[in-house]
This record gives structure tokens, sequence and C-alpha cells, in this order.
């Protein structure tokens, strides 16, 4: 696996120091794991923007209400 050289504060060490604690085999695995789970939340965050970007140009579109009022008519409920 590629390595990289990176630095931390003191409170960021302290942190990883307690890996084991925390369930991590080692130093390394926490970090991955902490990077892997940030990128999940800016994913999160940015499948939401998007919904919310949808929701607002279908709430300006009333021709893609009509629209997807007509097709709703003839869905089984």
């Amino acid at each position: 696996m590629p390595q990289a050289k990176i630095s931390f504060d003191e409170d960021q060490i302290r942190f990883i120091n307690k890996y084991q604690e925390l369930g991590f085999k080692d130093k390394s695995s926490l970090v991955r794991t902490a990077i892997e789970e940030y990128v999940k939340l800016l994913q999160k965050e940015e499948l939401a923007q998007s919904a919310n970007l949808y929701a607002e140009i279908y709430r300006e579109d009333s021709e893609l209400q009509e629209l997807t009022n007509s097709a709703l008519q003839d869905w089984p409920e």
C-alpha cells in the first residue's frame, strides 16, 4: 500500500495513539477508516444538496408538476 507522510497536532496524535482502545489493529487502519467515513459524509451531503436542487426545480416548474401528476393518475395505488 502506498504511504504518505502527514502531520498531526498533539490532540490528534493522542487520539490516534488510542487506536487499540478504539478497536483498530494499528494507527493506519484508524486513519483510513476516518478518511473513508469522511468521504461517505461528503457523498451524503452532496446527495442531499442534489435532492434539494431537484426539489427546488420541481417546485418552480409547473409543466413538470403537471407531467408528474398526469403520470400518477394511471398509477395503481
